[in-house]
């Protein structure tokens, strides 16, 4: 740049002459007070402003839409493409955080009382229930009956609030018949697997009593009859005589047959049995049975009942077979033979008759023995019919 007579630069102006005008002032420059400068601070922002976000992503997404169109003429993709992109981001930015749900949580099952008896004769049972621990006393929590009939699906009948107390007793109605019960917990988180099942026998019929052995009015030669019949399983009986006052008790099986033994007066014997069922009912049957004159017998034989001196020693063998008043072998009774010899010692055995009525002895008879006249003797002995006993003579010859 070209430069003048006074040696200044072009560009500089030229100061006024010093004459008439005022010399000029220095003013010493002061410090900003921190006032002033926290005041005037700049601020850092942390992003960009929403509006530019969405003008930023509209660019993007216009450029990557413009090179997908040429390189393959997708139009209709990058419009749903675009669309789709945007809206996603539009709505995550605008839209409002929601809370997250609490996960509710659902009860354990309660846990309900097995009956004492599942048989009844009333009507209405008492459930008793006992909730988780923590529930006890809820407004949140209910209990749910379920109520499940023979050949039908479960059924919920009622819904009962949780009592303030360890157990919650809740009475139901029974339907005739079985009656299977469970229950479970309904609270906020949904419904607790149910409980264990709880079954009701409904039974207000009195069991029938039939008797088949011995007949009404039959003539029973014993000390005891034994009374044979059927009724329904498990029923507790108790047999009582009017004639002498004797009582048996016995109990049903599983099939409902029953055998029970009652002393006999001599004469007619009125029988009364009663029976109580597992629910609770009674019933009566009666028997009437007269006491005959008949006996228990035994009847004893021998081998043989003449020995000679001179073929000794000789086997000899006792048999007896026993019959009850009617006539009837008597199985399971207690024999004891007894053979007694002239010069010898006397000879005992305890046996048992068979399922004929039978029992025997062999024994033999020494050289030693005497000539003279022994004896063979029986006592039979038996729980229904008291004991009898028999003899016989078996003489020894020269």
């Amino acid at each position: 740049m070209t430069s003048r007579r006074d040696h200044r630069q072009t560009h500089v102006r030229p100061r006024p002459p010093s004459s008439g005008r005022p010399a000029p002032v220095k003013t010493k420059t002061r410090s900003p007070s921190p006032t002033r400068l926290s005041t005037h601070r700049a601020i850092r922002r942390g992003g960009l402003p929403v509006y530019m976000q969405i003008a930023l992503v509209f660019g993007v997404v216009f450029l990557g839409a413009l090179i997908l169109y040429i390189g393959i003429g997708g139009l209709g993709m990058v419009a749903r493409g675009v669309s789709s992109t945007l809206g996603g981001f539009v709505s995550n930015v605008t839209s409002t955080p929601s809370p997250k749900a609490t996960l509710a949580v659902v009860s354990d099952s309660p846990t309900l009382a097995q009956p004492t008896e599942p048989y009844t004769s009333q009507s209405r049972a008492d459930l008793v229930i006992t909730v988780p621990p923590g529930l006890k006393g809820s407004t949140d929590s209910r209990i749910k009956i379920y109520l499940t009939l023979p050949g039908q699906p479960p059924t919920a009948i009622a819904e009962v609030q949780i009592a303030n107390a360890p157990q919650t007793v809740v009475p139901v109605d029974l339907t005739k018949g079985i009656n299977d019960f469970y229950v479970s917990i309904v609270g906020p988180g949904g419904e607790s697997a149910p409980s264990g099942t709880a079954r009701y026998v409904f039974d207000n019929t009195p069991p029938k009593i039939t008797i088949s052995s011995p007949k009404n009015n039959a003539t029973v030669n014993g000390k005891a009859v034994t009374i044979i019949g059927k009724t329904q399983a498990r029923t507790t009986l108790l047999a009582r005589n009017t004639a002498n006052q004797s009582s048996i008790a016995g109990t049903a099986g599983a099939d409902g047959t029953f055998t029970i033994s009652l002393a006999l007066a001599p004469g007619t014997n009125k029988i009364i049995i009663d029976g109580t069922d597992p629910a609770g009912n009674q019933a009566e049957a009666t028997l009437t049975v007269k006491r005959g004159a008949g006996k228990l017998t035994a009847s004893l034989s021998a081998s043989t009942y003449r020995i000679r001196r001179s073929q000794l020693p000789m086997p000899v063998t006792l048999s007896v077979t026993v019959t009850n008043p009617d006539g009837k072998v008597v199985a399971g009774a207690t024999v004891t033979f007894t053979l007694s010899m002239p010069g010898i010692p006397t000879v005992t055995l305890d046996a048992t008759t068979d399922g004929n009525g039978k029992a025997s002895f062999t024994t033999t008879v020494p050289k030693g023995a005497a000539v003279g006249q022994g004896s063979a003797t029986v006592l039979v002995t038996t729980d229904a019919y008291g004991s009898t006993q028999d003899f016989t003579v078996i003489t020894i010859t020269r």
